[in-house]
């Protein structure tokens, strides 16, 4: 039993409500460490509660955003991922180092954690790490190391649910947050139905939005043609053997993209499907002038 206030991060929309007041924050996520700044600033105390370990990524390094910094997809991950543990390591050292739990897996195999300001407010005593929490009781967290605290608030920043409450789930789900979809796209069923974002990559998600806008776009101008659906398929099944090798086996880590791999591989995908459109009979149309505006 708890007295105080519990939510989702989902329900979080600024710490107004956390002033004064004693707060827990659990999970190691973007929304975890971004709540518990901002409970830092306001808050008589925050604590920032893990599950398991995450390497921590701050915003710039070398003065540039970190998801612009180059990442060549033609270089194997192997290689760009110790250069970028090694580079990450540099810069913010070991989470170990500021009391947070050391990271079950290397770097990129699970969904890092984008934050120059959590470190910072760990040094300066505003927010203290804490392991899992086991159990709520009363007026207190009680967490897995037998410590205890008063809360006032807790904030669960413990993942999504992927849900379409304007499809019949007979239809279109994703259940344990598993939907087949080709390049994250396209369903192989269904062909009149289109996904845009539900990808989670490392980055920005808008511009990998606006890709796929643009290859939809191709494909009902009929530029682009779709491979066959038991192609379709057999990509599918290769990408998910992909995600079970390379990440966390998580329901975090279903949509999971590099943002410079999948650039890259959707545009090769692009020119096979102009080459299929091609081959099914479409031409290119004549492109048409404008009107001109004619000034009043």
């Amino acid at each position: 039993t708890f007295r105080g206030t519990q939510i989702h991060a989902h329900q979080y929309v600024d710490n107004t409500d956390m002033e004064g007041k004693d707060v827990v924050v659990l999970g190691m996520g973007n929304s975890g460490m971004d709540i518990a700044v901002e409970a830092s600033y306001v808050a008589a105390n925050t604590y920032l509660a893990a599950r398991r370990g995450a390497w921590i990524v701050p915003k710039y390094i070398f003065g540039r955003p970190t998801d612009q910094l180059r990442n060549d997809p033609r270089i194997p991950f192997k290689i760009r991922q110790r250069v970028i543990h090694q580079l990450v390591k540099a810069y913010t050292g070991s989470p170990e180092k500021y009391g947070l739990p050391k990271p079950d897996h290397k770097f990129g195999e699970a969904h890092p954690t984008i934050s120059s300001r959590i470190l910072d407010r760990i040094q300066h005593g505003r927010v203290t790490p804490k392991p899992n929490i086991e159990r709520l009781d009363g007026d207190d967290v009680v967490f897995t190391d037998g410590t205890r605290v008063h809360a006032d608030v807790v904030v669960y920043c413990t993942g999504y649910k992927i849900t379409f409450p304007f499809f019949d789930e007979d239809f279109i789900s994703a259940p344990d947050n598993h939907i087949e979809l080709f390049w994250r796209v396209f369903s192989p069923e269904i062909p009149n139905v289109f996904f845009v974002g539900l990808l989670q990559p490392l980055g920005a998600v808008m511009p990998l939005a606006e890709a796929q806008g643009a290859w939809i776009a191709d494909h009902l101008r009929g530029e682009y043609a779709l491979p066959s659906r038991p192609q379709m398929l057999e990509r599918i099944t290769e990408d998910q053997a992909e995600m079970r090798k390379r990440y966390v086996a998580s329901k975090r880590h279903t949509i999971q993209v590099d943002f410079d791999d999948y650039l890259y591989a959707l545009e090769g995908e692009l020119a096979a499907g102009t080459e299929r459109a091609k081959e099914h009979g479409f031409a290119l149309p004549v492109p048409h002038r404008a009107p001109e505006r004619v000034q009043a």
